[in-house]
């Protein structure tokens, strides 16, 4: 068994870096994190005021990040005040385990239910020593917002994820010790990946008071590893998330590999020389033990990532350990640094702070020069040990390297782990000069976000980060779908190349009403196909599509393959030519047969799938093909009969559209036999089919009455007496070819209504040659069924537009047209547009089939950017950050309706609410914005309240005594009586108006 883990996704926030790429770009510049302790961080707190620091802590300096009171609490459906309650850890900690799933190249929605582990290395909890001292202010989210346990169990509850959680303290080794648990878990076969992480924030000064006591604190704020100028600790802080797999399965996956953890190991000092005095011995120890199960002899290791604080006795300690092992090496020395110089030590996340830094080494091929290292401290004598510090960065060589990582806890616990070099085979990313898509014709982009305004900001992070470096399109567009899906709003759209993409993903970002059009509320749907008839063709109709989409390619190949022997020329070759005889009837029927069937079967490739079918006239042939009633081979055949007996009639005949109901014309046809109704488009859409002579008297009539009529361009007067001749002849084949019923609903034109368990058979072919088309009363009937999307399968949108123009369904609503091919232009635009459409409408392509092998290699998108709006520090609730300019409201998207899907909580501010002078919606909404912490504002009838507004169990409860309180008639009402009515706020007001208008007098009155 392989026993190799793969680093497959990371995320981190570290001082002076508030992502992935800063925190290496911090580092190769030997960046310096450290500043100034934040006025936010330990000034006097409104709810509990420490005894201040000046005089007992020898700094004022330390490593911070930014904005750490920020949190995006209604991207995970947290109410406002449980996210003030929370340990500002469990907050970091959320949003950069969500980030790291993502930059795995997995979308966070797909764990869901997954055996997904969670291990979180933490040292410090002073948030709940603040708060659960504040005796006076202790609530139900203050004890749930605090506690080690919660900053693990908050990513597997809102993750959904049931692998182990836990957090782990071992002071400064804890989250090192953490990956070592999720390595080991994921080996055991107790779950199949794991996010393993470690936090830290400095919100009061107790540790610096701690380190100056004990002799420990630098007074500059400044950890200096292994240097002439250390002088003790620099606080620091952050948070980092690695996602981890076993190596075979993120192989097997096509994952991307940062870097593999060959092997850890975790050991205890002991009783050693005092509890917090680090243990050479115990060290050195942990150091073999990770090196035998790595399967490594310590001259293989290039570098090690050291733990490294700056302490005197600390520092001389682990050289002295690794020094044990490396003092023999006959080559090159081992390379040694911390990243503590650059940040600070932070504390229970310095081992994933590490453990990032020779992950993101391994996988840049360069080792980042140590900072402080060009003084380095001669008593440790790193030469003799065979250990040198990195005074400026280390290229690796080609082929496998191998790096250390230590972090050793002040209370004893060791941590040491071997990493390498991702193996050869891993996915690697592709370049762009490989990145022309070609699956069809074009790349499409797709994001998902809670609410329109998560989608600006998202589409312009995305349009920044493709703007900074050449990128694959096709990698680009399949990564997009994989990773930004599973939320409420939808947004896509296709581009042939990267600098269009990023245009259109700014001007989308910039134009409200724009971002409305390519945005859709997803729901379910119901997919009609319209496939297109005669008169539609024209030359070198689908030619841009043909040279732009392998798919359709390869379907209208095989229909010009099964064409060709009852053709005896390719109907293909006919079309891409443009040869002007496509609109010959041998030719124009088959061509669009071939036409209607590749594209059809291009949508199936895609997940397109019809729901439901519809034919005019020869369209019938592919939709029937594609139900499944013949094989291509027979439809071909039958198709191809079909063109060449009606070639051969004798000319004579012809066809006349009127503006008018079939009803109106009978008087005109009275005194003409030789002139019938061939089709019904509409209720005033009819053609005539007959004598060419008699069609031209009537023609006149009809002018004389002033009713608009238009001769139409074709051979033969179709669907008409006339071509009767050819049907003994097309009856025999057609009894050859057979016809079964059809496998999905098939809205005959022959009928005027969906085929229940009818067969197209030989019989139904050769009326479908004589008799009209009865257009108007089928597709009447499909639109009565309720799709929600019609596409139309052919040259042009012909249907599109007779489709609009019937009377409604009675449900009232009209489904949306979609039209892969629009016209003589047409080409992999319009294709990528139809998916577009239906991808913002609620379908989910296939979108492996959207690009080509080539193409489906991963690549890492910017990861999600979360609102800083809300800000939840001291006591009291959220605050809304200030915004130098106020956010434009978005128009309602398409589709975005109270009654087809509930609003996001962040747009309810433009939606009505119940009125102010209605009592009990007064008391609910009070009590409800007291329990959650939300503004009366921003409650409207819609809103669900476990879904929208993040209740749960304890908060129900809470808000049942609050209203209680004011309406004493509910004294009598249970829970259980209760939960059923928390659909949402509306259903809710309304039962309690309801429960209190029939309590008795005195329960109202009380």
């Amino acid at each position: 068994m392989d026993r190799r883990i793969a680093i497959v996704g990371i995320d981190c926030r570290f001082p002076g870096a508030p992502d992935t790429g800063a925190y290496w770009d911090l580092l190769m510049r030997s960046g310096d994190g450290i500043s100034t302790v934040p006025e936010q961080r330990w000034a006097a707190q409104e709810f509990h005021s420490p005894t201040p620091a000046e005089g007992r802590s020898n700094t004022t300096q330390g490593g911070f990040i930014d904005d750490p009171d920020a949190f995006d609490n209604e991207f995970f459906t947290i109410s406002p005040r449980e996210a003030a309650a929370m340990d500002p850890q469990q907050r970091l900690l959320l949003q950069c385990a969500w980030r790291a799933v993502e930059d795995a190249g997995v979308a966070p929605h797909e764990l869901t239910g997954s055996a997904t582990g969670v291990f979180v290395g933490i040292m410090g909890n002073e948030w709940a020593q603040l708060h659960l001292t504040d005796y006076d202010h202790v609530t139900a989210q203050v004890g749930s917002g605090n506690g080690y346990c919660m900053t693990a169990n908050r990513i597997s509850y809102h993750l959904d994820l049931k692998g182990p959680s836990l957090a782990v303290d071992t002071a400064c080794s804890s989250s090192l010790v953490a990956v070592h648990l999720a390595a080991n878990a994921l080996l055991s076969g107790e779950c199949d990946q794991a996010v393993a992480a470690g936090v830290n924030v400095a919100l009061t000064p107790a540790l610096s008071i701690f380190y100056t006591q004990a002799g420990l604190s630098a007074p500059d704020g400044r950890c200096k590893p292994f240097s002439a100028q250390a002088d003790g600790i620099g606080r620091g802080e952050g948070v980092g998330a690695v996602v981890l797999r076993r190596l075979e399965d993120a192989l097997a996956d096509g994952q991307q590999v940062y870097a593999v953890i060959r092997g850890t190991a975790v050991n205890q000092d002991g009783r050693s020389n005092g509890i917090t005095a680090p243990n050479r011995w115990a060290q050195q120890d942990v150091i073999e033990a990770a090196y035998r199960r790595a399967g490594v002899q310590p001259e293989e290791i290039t570098f090690t990532e050291g733990h490294g604080t700056g302490t005197v006795l600390g520092d001389m300690m682990e050289v002295a350990a690794l020094g044990h092992h490396h003092a023999g090496r006959t080559g090159k020395p081992m390379a040694l640094g911390s990243v503590k110089g650059n940040l600070g030590h932070t504390e229970g996340a310095a081992g994933i702070a590490g453990l990032i830094k020779v992950a993101l080494a391994l996988h840049h091929r360069t080792v980042p020069a140590s900072r402080f290292a060009i003084k380095e401290n001669e008593q440790l004598a790193l030469r003799k040990k065979g250990l040198t510090l990195l005074k400026a960065p280390l290229r690796l060589p080609r082929g496998t390297s191998l790096a250390g990582l230590s972090s050793f806890g002040m209370g004893g616990t060791n941590a040491h782990a071997v990493l390498e070099s991702a193996p050869p085979q891993a996915a690697r990313p592709t370049s762009a000069s490989d990145a022309e898509p070609t699956g069809i014709g074009t790349a499409l982009f797709t994001l998902t976000a809670p609410s329109p305004q998560a989608l600006r900001r998202n589409l312009t992070a995305q349009a920044d980060a493709l703007a900074a470096r050449r990128a694959p399109l096709g990698a680009v567009g399949r990564a997009s779908h994989r990773v930004k899906t599973g939320h409420r709003y939808r947004f896509a759209v296709p581009a042939p190349d990267t600098e269009t993409l990023v245009e259109r993903l700014r001007a989308a970002a910039a134009d409200p009403d724009l971002l409305a059009r390519l945005t859709g509320v997803g729901g379910k749907t119901r997919t009609a196909f319209l496939f297109t008839g005669q008169g539609s063709q024209y030359p070198r109709m689908t030619a841009g599509l043909y040279e732009d989409s392998p798919l359709y390619r390869r379907f209208l190949d095989e229909a010009d393959d099964a064409l060709l022997p009852h053709t005896g020329r390719s109907v293909r070759d006919l079309i891409l030519t443009g040869d002007e005889t496509v609109h010959l009837t041998r030719w124009a029927q088959p061509a669009l047969f071939a036409v209607g069937y590749a594209l059809g079967r291009t949508l199936g490739e895609l997940g397109v799938q019809p729901d439901l079918l519809l034919g005019h006239s020869v369209g019938e042939y592919a939709a029937a093909c594609l139900a499944g009633v013949f094989p291509l081979d027979a439809a071909a055949r039958l198709i191809a009969a079909r063109g060449e007996l009606m070639q051969q009639l004798p000319d004579g005949g012809g066809m006349l559209a009127v503006l008018a109901g079939p009803d109106e014309l009978q008087a005109y046809l009275a005194d003409e036999p030789e002139v019938g109704v061939a089709v019904v488009n509409g209720p005033r859409a009819t053609v005539l089919s007959g004598n060419l002579m008699a069609l031209q008297r009537i023609d006149k009539m009809l002018d004389h009455d002033h009713l608009r009529t238009r001769m139409l361009r074709v051979s033969h007067a179709f669907h008409s007496h006339l071509m009767e001749p050819m049907l003994d002849s097309f009856a025999e084949i057609a009894r050859e070819v057979g016809g079964g019923i059809p496998e999905l609903p098939l809205y005959s034109t022959l009928f005027g209504r969906v085929l229940d368990g009818e067969p197209m058979d030989a019989d139904y072919w050769v009326a479908h040659i004589r008799r009209p088309v009865l257009f108007a009363d089928a597709a009447h009937a499909l639109l009565e069924a309720g799709p929600t999307h019609t596409v139309e399968v052919g040259p042009s949108p012909v249907l599109s537009s007779l489709t609009r123009k019937l009377p409604p369904s009675a449900s009232g609503t009209r489904p949306a047209a979609v039209a892969p091919v629009r016209g003589a232009d047409s080409a992999g635009q319009d294709l990528a547009d139809a998916l577009a459409e239906l991808y913002r409408g609620g379908l989910t392509p296939r979108w492996e089939a959207v690009y080509e092998e080539r193409e489906r290699t991963p690549y890492r998108l910017a990861p999600y950017v979360f609102s800083d709006e809300h800000r939840y520090w001291a006591r009291g609730g959220p605050v809304r950050a200030r915004r130098d300019e106020p956010e434009a409201e978005l128009p309602r998207i398409a589709g975005d309706s109270a009654e087809e899907s509930r609003p996001a909580a962040t747009e309810v501010l433009t939606l009505e609410r119940p009125a102010p002078t209605d009592p009990v919606a007064e008391v609910v909404l009070g009590a409800i914005g007291q329990v959650g912490g939300y503004e009366a504002a921003e409650l409207v009838p819609y809103l669900r309240l476990y879904e929208d507004l993040g209740f749960d169990s304890v908060m129900v409860m809470e808000l049942k005594n609050r209203i209680e309180e004011r309406l004493p008639a509910l004294a009598a009402l249970t829970v259980q009586d209760l939960l059923p009515r928390l659909s949402s706020v509306g259903d809710l007001v309304d039962f309690l108006r309801e429960h209190c208008a029939t309590a008795p007098t005195e329960e109202r009155t009380a």
